[in-house]
Parts: C-alpha cells; structure tokens; sequence
C-alpha cells in the first residue's frame, strides 16, 4: 500500500475491520520503544565523549554523533514497511573509492546524513514521548476499562483510573462498554498519528528530486561509468566480430575458393563444410547482434522478450508481467537489461533454486522486482554489475534499490517513469 493509499484510507467506514489500524499501533508501539532505546544510547554515548574529551580520546566520539542518525534512519526505514507496502530506499549514495575515509568523507557531505541526523533529534526529543502519551492513554486507558469485570472478580471495590469506584459488576459491564467505545474512537486519532509519522519519516529519511547538487554529481558520475561501459562494449563487440565472424568468414571465403579450384566429391565436401561455417558465422552474428538489442523486444514487446530471457536462464524463473499496452523505447530496453543481468547473477552468485520476475505498470511508472531464493550478500560494490545497472536505470530518471542480506533472500526493485521517457510528438 502506498502512502496516499493509506491516509485514503482513513476515510473508510471499514477502517476499524481493516489491518491497517493493527499495523498502525504497532507502528507506534515499536517506535516508541526505539526512541526510548535510541535516546539512552545517545545520552550514554555523548556523557561518555564529554567525559573521555578531557583525555582527548572522547573527541572522536563527540565528532562520531554526527554520524548517529545513519543507523537509525536505517531502521526506520525498515519500520515503515509496517505502515505501507512502498519501498524506502537509501538517499546515500556508493562511495567513488573504497575505505573508511572515503565513506567519512562522502557521508559528512551528503544533506541526507544531516536529515537523518535531525529525525533522529526529533524522534528522541518530541515524537517518541508525544507517541508514549497517546498510546497510553489511546490503547492502555480503553483497555483497563475493558478489563473491569475480570478485575472485579479478584477485588470487592475497582478503582478506575482513580476516578470510579465500581462495586457490582453491571457497573463493571458499563465500564467495560464505555472502553469498547472508547478504543474504536481512538483508532481514527492514533491511525492518523502513525501515517504522519510515517510520512515525516519518509520525507526526510529516502531521497528526494529536489537535491540539484547532489543529484548532478551523481548524475555525472554515472554518466562517466556509462561512457567506459560503452567504450568497453564497444571494444567487446570489435573483438567478437573480429575472432568470431571474421574468422569464420575468411574460412568460408577460403573453402570456397578451394571449392571453385576442386572437383567432384572433394568440391563437394567443401561446399558443404563451407555451408556449415556459414551458418555458425550467421549464429555468432544473431547472437551478437542479439546482445545489443534483442529484435524479439521490438517486435513483441517486454512480457514476451521477458519470457525468453526466463526461458534461456538455468534457474527456473516464474515470469508475473502484465502490461496493456506497449512502454516506451527507452523504458522497455532498460528493464530488458537489467533482468538480463540480475539473472544472470542469480546464475553465477546467489546458489538459488527458484526466482520470480514481476512487472506492474501504475501511476505512470514501471516497477520490476527480481526475487530469489539464494544466500544473499550482493554488494554493488563487489564487482557483479549492480553498480552498472544502477548508472543504466539512472540514465532514465529511474531508480534501483536491492535487499539482500547475508542468508537471503535477495530483492532487486527498479522503478522508471514512463511519461518523462515517452517520446515527443
């Protein structure tokens, strides 16, 4: 469920028989349970720097708490899957050399990290005390008074909320009416509460358009792995033609003219050798070709160039993909890609059984997700192409984000918007 699906959806008269008001108050629940807990390890971390700065060694970790909002931001946007199914990416970006200063470097120059560093301020200073108050008297308060007749039951007099004393148990069973009221009025309030927590979390915590520095350094960056992956395909493809092909077609040239100098069964044994390297020299050339941009994707579109890329890979492949029309040049092209490739590395790396590719068309986007059931741990970093692809679906104004701890399983989503990619008329 996406984000303005789920503040819609505080306008049902259903809402209370829905699971969103459920995941809603564990939502706040666990967040005020994380705030508590991130408040004392922040209380704990920087009395423990001011005490250590005296001895010069508590400086690094003074200077360290700027950093303290990367881990937290982290875990909240984890949290919000259990608000609404959209996915909340990382607004950090991969560091251009490897090592810890490196990473220092990049992080402490990034609006993200102080975003992050001033959620983190919010949620330990306003929200998770503001959350505890309401919970409190939101769910514990209606609940108590729900619990009225078995509280009865183990005491002559019930003292509720300090404020009625009940004696006999059809008073119990009016309290306890009076609780069952007042915990379905409180699901409006507290359903609200969470989404705009939820929402603030999201504004703050995944990555926003309207970062022009950040997003043209990146852009660049991306734009420059681009022109070296073109250069290095293009060498690849020189190289194919020129040990493959050619090869083949300066034999086929050869046993032709030895052909044309023979006679009888030696001229015909040549012809039918040099029939042979023809064919294998057109093979190699549809397979290049091929690699370059499939002509069953122009001709049939995505679903079915999906298909037979499942069709080729040695992991089964369960192909969900449901369009109404055809997408944009550009769009398809770029999806086609990066399933090719995150295939292939479920191939060569995960250790899978199964995957699953689906595709969704909504709200002028293009969503693919790549599932598999391996060990996990793909790293754009680690040399498999992630990083490439990610310069890929950049190109297009799109985005790519991957789940895949260590054990699996492993997510590849890719989102790119179809309107900006349209060709103009």
């Amino acid at each position: 469920m996406r984000p303005r699906q789920s503040w819609q959806a505080l306008t049902r008269r259903d809402l209370i028989l829905s699971s969103l008001p459920w995941r809603a108050m564990a939502y706040l629940v666990t967040g005020v349970g994380v705030g508590a807990i991130v408040l004392v390890v922040f209380l704990g971390f920087l009395f423990t720097g001011a005490v250590m700065t005296l001895l010069l060694v508590g400086i690094p970790m003074v200077v360290a708490l700027g950093l303290g909002g990367v881990p937290v931001a982290a875990l909240e946007r984890k949290r919000l899957r259990i608000i609404d199914g959209a996915p909340a990416g990382t607004p950090h970006r991969v560091p251009g050399q490897p090592g810890l200063r490196a990473w220092l470097e990049l992080r402490y120059k990034e609006q993200a990290t102080w975003r992050e560093l001033a959620y983190t301020g919010l949620l330990i200073m306003v929200l998770w005390p503001i959350e505890l108050a309401i919970v409190v008297y939101g769910l514990v308060v209606p609940i108590a008074m729900i619990c009225t007749p078995l509280a009865l039951s183990e005491a002559d007099v019930i003292n509720v909320l300090k404020v009625w004393h009940v004696e006999t148990y059809p008073k119990a069973f009016f309290v306890a009416a009076v609780g069952v009221v007042t915990l379905v009025l409180a699901v409006y309030p507290l359903t609200a509460l969470a989404m705009a927590h939820a929402t603030l979390a999201r504004f703050l915590l995944t990555p926003r358009d309207d970062e022009p520095g950040e997003r043209l350094a990146e852009l660049t960056r991306s734009r420059t792995r681009l022109v070296e992956a073109f250069e290095a395909e293009r060498r690849r493809i020189e190289r194919d033609l020129h040990d493959g092909a050619q090869q083949r077609l300066v034999s086929l040239t050869m046993m032709l003219g030895l052909a044309k100098m023979s006679r009888g069964e030696e001229a015909t044994e040549l012809v039918d050798e040099a029939h042979r390297q023809a064919k294998l020299a057109l093979a190699e050339i549809r397979d290049l070709i091929g690699g370059i941009h499939p002509r069953i994707l122009t001709d049939r579109g995505l679903p079915t160039a999906l298909a037979e890329v499942a069709d080729r890979s040695p992991v089964p492949v369960e192909v969900s993909v449901d369009f109404s029309e055809r997408l944009p040049a550009p769009v398809e092209s770029v999806a086609y890609f990066v399933v090719c490739e995150a295939l292939a590395n479920v191939a060569k790396h995960s250790k899978a059984r199964h995957a699953t590719v689906e595709g969704r068309f909504e709200d002028g986007m293009l969503a693919v997700e790549i599932r598999d059931d391996g060990v996990g741990g793909a790293d754009a970093s680690a040399g498999t192409g992630l990083a490439g692809l990610a310069d890929r679906v950049s190109v297009v104004d799109g985005k790519l984000m991957l789940s895949s701890p260590a054990g699996g399983p492993t997510l590849l989503r890719v989102e790119i918007p179809c309107a900006s990619n349209a060709p103009s008329r």
